[in-house]
């Protein structure tokens, strides 16, 4: 099929389901248009909401999207995650299983695996569309962060709807934090110290947020120095010091590192 059937077959698809809402693709904003020139790759199946596997062997996480997490050594799926690698399978097809390949500047994850955008045959980033069904978190994770205002553009537009997983407020207090791993988490700031280790955020309760010094260029200084005292919201892959032996005297258990101004916002 060629490509000009494929973007035809994709007009077709009249709507698409998002927990409690159809949404047609008129009704569907456009975020993260893509490239003029684009890698066309063919996607042997759908690994979960946010990796995919590709008829040439490599394993493709997706730029930008965190997607909730599928049950592994018998955990039980996250909130959305099925629904999320339903919807990327449903993207996928509708692209004739061919997807735009655009790599990042930073090309593989401490996996192996290749760090990309993908688009549908449509011009659409996948990554975006996800994140504006609110079937993923949106993170910037440097340097692959070309796309970060655009992608956190279709989360604010399913966080404003109470779409997926806004339905509910996936935010947490410090105090809630239970273990590692991707999290939400919002917080009032008890200081803030700048030493030859970057700047350190720490929250009430037992989070410090870390922006290591090669990164600190690309935060907004002003912002960081009004902080103080400050309820803040951030997101990040959650790190356990106590879990990894790491916890010194006088220290806070669970360190969030910062990589992109996108992942702290001040709330009030």
């Amino acid at each position: 099929m060629g490509f000009c059937q494929l973007l035809k077959k994709a007009s077709l698809v009249g709507a698409f389901f998002v927990p409690g809402i159809w949404l047609s693709v008129a009704e569907a904003a456009v975020f993260c248009r893509a490239p003029a020139s684009l890698t066309q790759v063919e996607v042997q199946r759908v690994v979960d909401g946010d990796t995919v596997r590709l008829k040439d062997g490599r394993s493709v996480r997706m730029i930008g999207l965190n997607a909730p997490e599928t049950g592994k050594k018998g955990r039980s799926d996250e909130p959305y995650a099925v629904a999320a690698r339903q919807r990327l399978q449903a993207l996928v097809d509708a692209s004739g299983s061919r997807v735009g390949l655009v790599p990042g500047r930073e090309s593989k994850d401490r996996y192996g695996r290749t760090l990309a955008h993908l688009y549908g045959v449509d011009g659409e980033n996948l990554e975006a569309q996800l994140l504006a069904e609110g079937l993923g978190f949106q993170v910037g994770v440097a340097p692959n962060v070309d796309l970060v205002a655009c992608q956190r553009a279709a989360e604010n537009s399913a966080r404003h709807a109470r779409l997926g997983l806004w339905r509910q407020s996936p935010v947490q207090s410090v105090a809630q934090l239970k273990q590692s791993g991707f999290a939400l988490v919002s917080g009032r700031v008890n200081k803030i110290e700048r030493n030859r280790g970057g700047i350190w955020i720490e929250l009430q309760g037992s989070l410090v947020l870390r922006i290591a010094p090669d990164l600190i260029g690309q935060f907004d200084s002003a912002m960081l120095n009004g902080l103080q005292d400050m309820t803040i919201e951030a997101r990040g892959w959650v790190q356990d010091r106590a879990k990894r032996g790491a916890l010194k005297n006088g220290q806070v258990r669970w360190l969030l590192p910062l990589t992109d101004p996108g992942m702290l916002k001040p709330i009030r």
